[in-house]
């Protein structure tokens, strides 16, 4: 007997707190639906680092706006912010609430390094591929044009940093890079002449190849001046070259 009482006990004692719970969740939504909570304010920053240039926020909220549903505490912020990365120019969107009614949003935009392909995509100095007005991102500088596989992005950016390193010693930099399918490596000077680099194999790496050319380059320029026009170095111990009225080899086995 007393242990039927100390069931019922503890089923009243369970219900009671099944219903205060439920209490207290109710009176919880009522409040988180109270029009004090619904957004009033959506705010639009730069990062510390990097200002907005090319996004306007008045325009970048409004496009982004029709994504947005709930108040204060319902809002999804994940598809809030896929719905500011869908913009262009942003390549990252960060949002946080800001108690009691707004929320912050902090963009990320792409910094334009150049073309990437012919179909007027551009590439980012982060490696990201994205599609705006061309003539907004010929704004800051010229851009330069790259190509390369789907997916050789990041790397086309990375080589191109050590590529200007190596030829930094000649005052040289790259104006234009190519990456083919069968991942060897051309690209064009900021003095007009094109280089073929070929792929990178162990036996001979592409720094190699450019100390190569740089070692040369001086010697190169003193006979031919301003005739060269391309320098191809898929050579294991030579080159060969085309200049104005000339066209010489220094080693048969290409690579």
């Amino acid at each position: 007997m007393w242990q039927d009482i100390k069931m019922l006990n503890a089923t009243a004692n369970a219900l009671f707190g099944l219903v205060a719970l439920a209490l207290v969740a109710a009176f919880l939504w009522w409040v988180a639906q109270l029009p004090y909570f619904t957004l009033k304010v959506i705010r639009i920053e730069g990062t510390q680092q990097q200002p907005l240039r090319h996004i306007n926020p008045l325009t970048v909220r409004s496009a982004a706006l029709t994504h947005i549903r709930g108040n204060f505490f319902t809002a999804n912020l994940d598809t809030v912010r896929q719905a500011f990365e869908s913009v262009p120019w942003v390549r990252k969107a960060t949002v946080r609430r800001e108690w009691p009614n707004q929320l912050t949003v902090t963009l990320e935009e792409h910094l334009p390094l150049g073309t990437w392909g012919d179909d007027g995509k551009l590439l980012s100095t982060k490696g990201d591929v994205f599609v705006v007005n061309l003539a907004e991102a010929e704004e800051d500088a010229r851009l330069l044009e790259f190509s390369g596989p789907v997916g050789s992005e990041k790397e086309v950016v990375a080589r191109l940093a050590d590529l200007n390193d190596w030829f930094a010693p000649l005052g040289l930099s790259v104006e234009s890079l190519d990456l083919s399918d069968r991942y060897a490596w051309s690209m064009k000077l900021n003095n007009g002449i094109t280089v073929e680099l070929g792929r990178e194999k162990s036996s001979t790496t592409l720094k190699e190849r450019v100390d190569r050319l740089v070692g040369i380059y001086p010697q190169l320029v003193e006979r031919l001046q301003n005739r060269i026009e391309n320098i191809d170095m898929r050579y294991p111990n030579g080159l060969a070259l085309k200049a104005q009225g000339l066209t010489a080899g220094l080693d048969s086995r290409k690579k």
